[in-house]
């Protein structure tokens, strides 16, 4: 297993060098990088990058509404553009969401949620996706993230898309952290999906217990009455009950869930998606943080 980290944490603090971010990360114990959007897609760069660091990214990550009516057409090209541009750098995989539609929310009402009303029309623009990553040998991986216009946002409904969209190149990426405040168990999912699972965001989510018992679960977002943005793309709302965090500052066990990745001979990357709150401000708190989380995550690997 590989440890890596996701290329935003540092783009949401103005530093966009891909160079500079793979220099540190070598210096600092990680071997991988999951190369964001907002990297351009420079042949050259890569290949500088790999010369003098040793890191060939293996994983790109565009997740977009690519079911919306006016951008969904731009974010398409966009994640075709990646998944030819990973195989032309030896990457394995890119990381994406399904897109939604309008019909997932119900009579309007945003408490009547279905993921699985718009699973027809991801089938229909995934299918020349799929087909074209068979071609590309590069592997397409649903990332579980509610919050980025996505269905794959479950076990059942993973099922349902896999039953749909049956092929090798189409997985998941695992990431706990949206489980853990949806209430599903992510243990399971380890052993469940294991011959699907691609990837690994190292992220961990902190239920704020006192926060929870005065709203409850659906006040979740975005009223702000003491804003707090540290201009890295990372906000605290007053009324969320939780919190992205770093790995082993919330609630997963690390030890259980890397321990289960290698009974399940997984042999690709943790990629740490850094969008803790408290470790944000600034690249040297940043850096701290990505810092913590090596060495919380080094104790297992």
């Amino acid at each position: 297993m590989k440890l890596g980290f996701i290329t935003n944490c540092f783009a949401w603090a103005g530093l966009n060098d891909l160079e500079a971010m793979a220099d540190w990360a070598i210096e600092n114990g990680f071997t991988d990088l999951e190369i964001g959007p907002s990297i351009p897609l420079d042949r050259a760069l890569f290949d500088r990058v790999a010369e003098k660091t040793g890191i060939r990214p293996s994983t790109f990550i565009y997740c977009r509404n690519f079911l919306d009516p006016k951008e969904g057409e731009a974010h398409l090209k966009n994640l075709t553009d990646r998944i030819s541009f990973a195989a032309e750098t030896g990457a394995r995989q890119v990381v994406c969401t399904t897109g939604i539609t309008d019909r997932i929310v119900v009579d309007g009402n945003v408490l009547k949620y279905d993921p699985e009303s718009c699973l027809e029309d991801v089938v229909r623009i995934f299918t020349p996706l799929v087909k074209l990553a068979e071609a590309k040998n590069i592997r397409l991986a649903f990332e579980l993230c509610p919050m980025m216009f996505n269905t794959a946002i479950s076990p059942y409904m993973l099922e349902r898309i896999f039953e749909k969209l049956d092929s090798p190149y189409l997985g998941l990426t695992f990431d706990p952290s949206h489980l853990v405040w949806q209430m599903i168990d992510p243990y399971p999912i380890v052993e469940k999906f294991s011959k699907k699972l691609f990837h690994v965001h190292g992220k961990d989510c902190e239920i704020l217990w006192e926060k929870l018992r005065e709203t409850g679960i659906l006040h979740t977002i975005h009223r702000f009455d003491h804003p707090v943005d540290n201009g890295e793309g990372v906000k605290e709302y007053d009324n969320t009950w939780y919190r992205y965090r770093l790995p082993g500052l919330g609630e997963l066990n690390w030890a259980r869930i890397i321990s289960d990745l290698q009974v399940q001979g997984f042999d690709g990357t943790i990629s740490i998606e850094h969008e803790d709150p408290v470790w944000c401000g600034s690249i040297e708190k940043i850096q701290k943080g990505l810092i913590k989380s090596r060495n919380h995550l080094l104790k297992y690997l």
